[in-house]
């Protein structure tokens, strides 16, 4: 062995592993999704100390939770774009692991910052939307590319804030797939959003963010 392979750190798959994921997530910007996220969770504990009327109480959290799903969609976009396909088997695992990490993450934030305060819903209703949303997301970034990825939980958020309005001013818009609109314990709006979530994670496991690289 020579004294430059002695010095060298000892290395290994799960060392290699750990590298790999370090990197992957800082191609995708992990660190500023976080923050973005935890902004509209330290929002969400600011404005429920406040008195809403019912229809701002469903839609304040809405709007917060369609932020934190274009977060986790645009986080997914690459810097590398199609080359970055041919790097390995584990790219797939990677984005996947990456999406469900900023998913769980927000899961938890939003959660923690309704703790003591009036969530119209409860927490059921944040995780069931905050899902659907993001699953909305990916989708966009697999068909129109992370960068536009925020475009889907937008473009929902509008539909959804008017099937709310129509909860007071008829009529009521009742499709389970604007389950923002439906009570939180509706299984039919509980599966739609289920669904689109299983699709976003599939396509964007599968498929990856539709960029180009770079410059």
């Amino acid at each position: 062995m020579t004294p430059a392979a002695a010095g060298r750190p000892p290395t290994g798959p799960g060392r290699a592993g750990l590298r790999l994921a370090r990197l992957h997530l800082t191609s995708r910007r992990f660190p500023v999704a976080l923050a973005a996220i935890a902004v509209c969770a330290a929002v969400l504990r600011i404005a429920l100390h406040r008195q809403w009327d019912a229809y701002g109480a469903r839609q304040l959290p809405l709007i917060l939770e369609a932020g934190c799903a274009a977060a986790i969609a645009v986080a997914s976009a690459s810097p590398f774009g199609e080359p970055e396909r041919a790097t390995g088997r584990w790219l797939p695992l990677l984005r996947l692991g990456t999406a469900l990490a900023l998913t769980a993450g927000a899961a938890g934030a939003l959660t923690i910052a309704g703790i003591g305060g009036h969530l119209a819903g409860g927490t059921l209703d944040v995780l069931r939307n905050l899902a659907g949303l993001t699953g909305l997301g990916l989708l966009c970034a697999v068909l129109l590319g992370g960068t536009l990825a925020w475009s889907g939980p937008t473009a929902y958020l509008m539909i959804a804030i008017y099937a709310l309005y129509t909860q007071w001013h008829g009529p009521a818009l009742t499709t389970p797939w604007i389950w923002p609109a439906r009570p939180a314990h509706d299984v039919g709006a509980l599966l739609c959003a289920g669904l689109v979530f299983i699709g976003g994670l599939t396509a964007i496991a599968l498929r990856g963010a539709r960029d180009a690289p770079d410059g």
